[in-house]
């Protein structure tokens, strides 16, 4: 499960005893580790009713969680389990409201949302994989010196914000002292020089200020074409319509549909986008 960050992740596990029935533990620990592998304990945590055991926990970070909880004592008890805290800007091609008109899901129509966003993000991540990164996002990369020009792995490049020398002894570059070919992303300097000896970490901003609408509407049928594994067989109309998947593309098999790789052509990047 999914949450976004800052909000509470509720949490909650049930004790039985022997025969079956709700029972208390003598003692019930609840343990949650970060992405950073910090902990947070909560010890004890009190039954809200009889053999139940809840708590909200509120979310600082961005990454898996685990969580652990253990009863000792009388009705020992253990129960493991995950949860995923969303970041606070998503990687979403179109909004939610953009994906719920394409699928005629009523905007009052609530209880699947959280699941239609991460397919709007698992969408966003295929369509990306042809034409480049879309929604803006900040990238480093470590690029080295002596060299006329350097050469950046994700375009189309929107800017350079920082470049940081990694070796004491180098000397600075000033991202303004550079010419940027974003759809090339090649660097040079605009004073003729070589760039200094050395490794460098460049930071830059990726993506697009502005959707293609053909990129958009690929977008839009890749996640129609995914949301029906949802419907199961008796619903919805068959696979074999206006999104149909007849080739298998390499990395994605059957999930992208013709119609979007079609409209992804004139956008598409050479190899891909890692």
């Amino acid at each position: 499960m999914s949450y976004d960050l800052g909000a509470p992740v509720p949490l909650a596990t049930t004790v039985r005893d022997a025969s079956g029935a709700p029972a208390n533990s003598g003692n019930m620990r609840l343990t949650i580790t970060l992405p950073d592998d910090s902990t947070a304990v909560v010890d004890p945590v009190a039954p809200s009713s009889t053999g139940s055991y809840a708590y909200s926990y509120p979310t600082t970070q961005v990454g898996r969680h685990s969580v652990r909880w253990l009863g000792t004592g009388a009705n020992p008890a253990a129960y493991t389990d995950v949860f995923d805290v969303r970041p606070a800007s998503s990687l979403m091609l179109f909004s939610l409201a953009d994906g719920k008109a394409q699928l005629d899901i009523p905007a009052t129509s609530t209880g699947d949302d959280d699941e239609l966003r991460r397919f709007i993000e698992a969408t966003t991540a295929a369509v990306e994989y042809f034409v480049g990164p879309v929604v803006p996002r900040t990238v480093e990369q470590v690029v080295r010196g002596d060299r006329v020009a350097w050469v950046l792995h994700t375009m189309p490049v929107m800017s350079v914000t920082a470049i940081t020398p990694i070796q004491t002894w180098q000397q600075a570059v000033d991202p303004a002292d550079l010419d940027v070919d974003t759809e090339t992303g090649i660097l040079r300097r605009t004073d003729g020089l070589i760039f200094y000896s050395g490794d460098y970490r460049v930071a830059y901003r990726a993506g697009r200020t502005a959707v293609p609408p053909n990129v958009s509407l690929a977008g839009k049928l890749i996640l129609q074409h995914l949301w029906r594994t949802q419907y199961g067989a008796a619903r919805g109309p068959s696979i074999a319509d206006d999104v149909s998947v007849t080739d298998p593309i390499p990395g994605f098999g059957y999930a992208i549909p013709n119609r979007a790789l079609e409209l992804l052509q004139n956008d598409r990047q050479m190899g891909g986008f890692a």
